[in-house]
């Protein structure tokens, strides 16, 4: 099952202090793009127990009770008397997290993150208020509604001709740690089919065809949606790395997928709470 957002209690006047009000409500606080862990389990703390919080809904959990979001400053409220190391991030722990715990982390991350960074209207600059239980904003000086944002990224696994090779880059930020598959994000009129020829083209230097989506991921850094595809490039012998954004590019075997899947080389590849690595597994898996 998965988290009801429960929608039909965002217009409710007041409910959040009456969620707040109920005990069987609990809280997940948000603190720096971190939240408290407890093993594989988000630890979630009645609303008594968080001070000095901006409040939102997340909605209702698998056993219909409310679950509420505490957004915290970095150092603020009287939850902060954990043990810092319990504090993690969605790279920390979103690969051994089961499916409940990770959506209701990824949504508390991405409201969080827009409750934090958007207290003022984007057309007039004006304060605003927050309204629908924390899933909007209305400016008090001009009057518009405001509504989280998101954002739509690429992200492609771009296979060989005869589907026996994987071409992979490198990122500068990663200093050639690590290779993933080529992403980026959807330009303004630009359809998600034309961002994956035009992003793959210009940090890879390559043609696809056979473009097929395969899932999506939301990834709150700040406000994406990861959508995957896999594709068959056209030439193989023009791949190049742009030199700017990607430092190298490099065409994998699948004995090679395998063992770095391992860990035992002969690169680093993404960690498990990334789509990048479902969609380097999904390739690797089909024969292998």
């Amino acid at each position: 099952m998965s988290i009801d957002r429960a929608g039909d209690l965002r217009d409710i006047p007041g409910i959040l202090e009456r969620l707040r009000a109920d005990p069987t409500t609990t809280v997940v606080a948000v603190r720096d793009r971190r939240v408290r862990m407890d093993g594989d389990l988000l630890v979630r703390v009645g609303p008594a127990e968080v001070t000095d919080a901006t409040w939102a809904l997340l909605g209702r959990d698998p056993d219909g009770g409310a679950v509420l979001l505490a957004s915290l400053a970095p150092e603020t409220g009287s939850i902060d008397a954990a043990p810092e190391e319990t504090w993690l991030g969605l790279r920390d722990v979103g690969g051994r997290l089961g499916d409940v715990e990770t959506e209701l982390l990824i949504e508390a991350l991405a409201l969080a993150g827009w409750l934090r960074d958007a207290p003022f209207c984007p057309s007039c600059g004006g304060g605003t208020e927050l309204r629908q239980a924390g899933w909007s904003r209305r400016c008090l000086a001009c009057g518009r509604e405001h509504f989280p944002r998101t954002d739509p990224a690429v992200i492609v696994a771009v296979e060989s001709r005869d589907g026996e090779r994987l071409l992979l880059g490198a990122n500068a930020n990663w200093g050639g740690r690590m290779y993933s598959c080529f992403a980026g994000f959807t330009e303004a009129g630009e359809s998600l089919e034309a961002t994956v020829h035009r992003e793959i083209e210009e940090e890879a230097g390559v043609r696809l065809h056979a473009l097929r989506y395969v899932a999506s991921q939301p990834w709150p850094f700040p406000r994406s949606l990861m959508l995957g595809f896999r594709a068959v490039v056209d030439d193989e012998a023009a791949a190049r790395p742009d030199g700017q954004e990607i430092i190298d590019v490099r065409w994998f075997t699948r004995a090679e997928i395998g063992s770095s899947l391992d860990g035992e080389g002969p690169v680093g590849l993404p960690g498990r709470a990334s789509i990048a690595r479902a969609l380097i597994m999904d390739w690797y898996g089909e024969r292998a």
